[in-house]
């Protein structure tokens, strides 16, 4: 996993977990605490509310990402930008200044006149961007999403069939999708990812938000730093049946899994909070780095078949050696005798080992492999090993 310097703030995971607060000069924005025209207030706002309660990195954003809303002009966020530097001037605490944008023009003229980072939204959907980030030697965060400056996040309106091919396209998932969409487009020294968490088109759903959640850790096969933006989001709210102002509570239970899960940035606009969550998440994340005499030591985070492809594929490894390298092992009950017995017999066919602890319940280990080929042939008359070898396809695939 590399590290990247952020005007001298470490992000990665030799580093603590870093906060992003949020500070909107967009009238459209729907969260009105975090939104500010005049920059003797946002100054105000900023150096209280963001630094003051633990905020690394200040994020200010020139418009409203919301889909509702129609989408500014290059020369229209230039034309807000002077709030946004004279805040920035009028600040006396301590923090990185990231312009969220998706024009390379404004983010030059931002990085010209104070700010340290950048946060394309659009997943460098303009060209020039990374040439401009590169250039000024900072940090930037590529969120996933279309090559469309206009579609923030829509990653599934990708035309996947001729970014990709069509055989990619017909079985891809939505995750697949984020996943590939952070590698469109290309990456600077410094880029850091964002899986992009919100219903960012119509056709994103809670679920696919949570998928993603669930398999974040795939995305550190990337080798690049993590952020996420999961603050208050719907895809927590409905799991605790809350409304956003009630949504705290979620959020910070989800950042110190994500954390866990290989998160790098948290943005937030609640920073006081979301930072003890965030400690919480990284002093028990078991994961091993040594150096010594010259040699390092990494342990790769892997957890899943899954997540062993995609770090197999991303350094040239063909990933099919995986479902031959991962061991499964699965406990199951339920089934009745004559299952059971069709069940052990497919799994010792098979290589893999079935083993009774008591009635109804018994063991099965396997490599990847041996127990997607027994899924594909497990069928009775009950209809349960059916439902099973389903089960466990859909968790190995």
């Amino acid at each position: 996993m590399d590290s990247v310097d952020a005007a001298g703030l470490g992000i990665g995971d030799d580093h603590p977990p870093r906060i992003m607060g949020v500070l909107n000069v967009s009238e459209e924005s729907p969260y009105d605490p975090s939104v500010f025209d005049d920059p003797g207030e946002a100054a105000r706002y900023v150096d209280e509310e963001l630094i003051d309660e633990g905020a690394d990195i200040v994020d200010i954003g020139l418009e409203s990402a919301n889909k509702r809303f129609d989408v500014l002009s290059a020369s229209d966020e230039l034309k807000r930008l002077h709030v946004a530097l004279e805040t920035i001037e009028s600040v006396s605490g301590d923090a990185i200044f990231s312009i969220e944008t998706r024009y390379a023009d404004v983010a030059d003229e931002a990085l010209s006149h104070g700010f340290e980072m950048v946060n394309d939204i659009c997943g460098f959907a303009d060209p020039e961007m990374p040439a401009v980030c590169a250039d000024h030697d900072v940090a930037v965060a590529k969120m996933a999403s279309p090559p469309d400056l206009e579609r923030p996040g829509a990653v599934e309106e990708t035309d996947w069939s001729t970014r990709k091919s069509p055989e990619w396209a017909r079985r891809s998932d939505f995750v697949d999708q984020v996943y590939e969409a952070l590698k469109q487009n290309g990456m600077t020294d410094k880029t850091i990812l964002d899986p992009a968490f919100g219903g960012w088109s119509d056709a994103q759903t809670l679920e696919d938000d949570r998928e993603t959640f669930r398999r974040l850790r795939e995305f550190r096969a990337l080798g690049r730093p993590l952020l996420v933006s999961i603050n208050r989001k719907n895809f927590l709210g409905e799991i605790a049946d809350r409304e956003t102002d009630e949504r705290l509570p979620v959020s910070l239970a989800a950042t110190s899994m994500a954390v866990e899960r290989g998160a790098h940035v948290i943005r937030t606009h609640d920073v006081a909070e979301t930072r003890d969550a965030a400690l919480i998440g990284s002093t028990f994340t078991d994961r091993t780095s040594a150096t010594a005499d010259g040699l390092t030591l990494s342990q790769l985070d892997v957890h899943s078949t899954r997540e062993l492809r995609s770090q197999l594929r991303e350094r040239g490894i063909d990933p099919a050696f995986a479902d031959d390298l991962w061991t499964q092992l699965f406990e199951i009950e339920g089934l009745d005798p004559d299952s059971s017995g069709r069940l052990l017999s497919i799994a010792a066919d098979h290589g893999a080992v079935g083993e009774r602890v008591t009635d109804g319940r018994f063991l099965l280990a396997g490599s990847t492999t041996s127990i997607l080929d027994i899924s594909d042939r497990l069928t009775d008359e009950s209809g349960r090993l059916d439902r099973l070898g389903r089960e466990l396809s859909g968790v190995l695939r």
